[in-house]
C-alpha cells in the first residue's frame, strides 16, 4: 500500500473498507445502496461529504463510496481505496447520457472500453495511446446476471469526459460516428487507476438521457429505473 491512513479524503482506518466496493458519483446514492442493499451498514466516511459505508450482501462484505463528479475527483478516490486501502473490485454505478439511437431511458451499459477527452493518462508518460478496458471476468459476470435479471443491456463503448456544458453543441456526434454508445465523466480514470494498481474495474451506466431524441427520466424514473444496474454490481462484486 502506497501511504497512510486515513488519507486526506477518506476517514477509514485500515480494515473499515471491503477489499469489494461498488461506488457511486452522488454520495446519497452511495447512502440509498447501504441503507437498501446492505446488511447492518456502518458509516466510515464522511469526510468532505463523501459518504461511505460497510457492510455484508448476501454473506459478502462489500462496501460503498461516493467518488464525487468528473475524472479528477473519481481519480482521487479510487486511487486512495485501490493503493492505500487494498480495494480489490471497485464497480461504478452511474448515469450516463446516450448517443446511440436504440438506447433508451433506464437502458443499463457495461462500459466495456472508455474513450476520454481527459489528459488523465499523460501522468503514466506512455509512448503511446493508452486504451482504458473493464476487466472482463467482471464484465462477463454483468452481462450474465442482467440476462438472469431480464434486463436490457448493451455493452460498449463510452465517453467519459471532462465537459459538461461544451462549447460546441454538435461534437457528441463525432463520437456517435464512431459507435460509442453514451457519455458520463468517470470511466477511464476508473480503468487506468485499477490498470495501474493491477486490480479489477467494471462501469455501469444507467441511460438517464438521450442526446438523440432530447429525452430525459424524471426523479421518480431514476429512482426507480436505476436499481437494476445496483442489483447486478451487488450480485457481481
Amino acid at each position: 500500500m502506497a501511504g497512510k491512513v486515513p488519507t486526506p479524503h477518506i476517514g477509514a482506518q485500515l480494515g473499515e473498507i471491503a477489499d469489494r466496493v461498488i461506488m457511486a458519483g452522488d454520495p446519497l446514492r452511495a447512502k440509498f445502496m447501504a441503507e437498501n442493499f446492505l446488511e447492518n451498514p456502518v458509516q466510515y466516511n464522511s469526510v468532505r461529504g463523501m459518504l461511505g459505508y460497510t457492510g455484508t450482501y448476501k454473506g459478502k462484505r462489500v462496501s460503498v463510496q461516493g467518488h464525487g463528479m468528473g475524472i479528477p475527483s473519481i481519480g482521487i478516490y479510487t486511487y486512495e481505496l485501490f493503493n492505500f486501502y487494498d480495494v480489490k473490485r471497485i464497480i461504478r454505478c452511474g448515469s450516463a447520457g446516450a448517443y446511440h439511437p436504440d438506447l433508451k431511458l433506464g437502458d443499463v451499459v457495461f462500459a466495456m472500453g472508455s474513450c476520454t477527452d481527459s489528459n488523465y493518462a499523460q501522468q503514466f508518460a506512455l509512448p503511446g495511446t493508452f486504451a482504458p478496458i473493464a476487466d472482463f471476468e467482471m464484465l462477463r459476470s454483468a452481462a450474465a446476471k442482467a440476462e438472469e435479471l431480464g434486463i436490457e443491456y448493451r455493452v460498449g463503448n463510452v465517453m467519459a469526459s471532462d465537459v459538461f456544458y461544451g462549447d460546441n453543441a454538435e461534437e457528441w456526434k463525432k463520437w456517435q460516428k464512431m459507435g460509442v454508445l453514451a457519455v458520463e465523466m468517470e470511466a477511464a480514470a476508473l480503468y487506468m487507476n485499477a490498470a495501474r494498481a493491477g486490480r479489477s474495474a467494471l462501469c455501469i451506466c444507467t441511460i438517464s438521457d438521450s442526446l438523440v431524441h432530447g429525452t430525459a427520466c424524471s426523479a421518480e424514473e431514476r429512482q426507480t429505473s436505476f436499481t437494476n444496474m445496483m442489483k447486478i454490481a451487488f450480485d457481481i462484486i
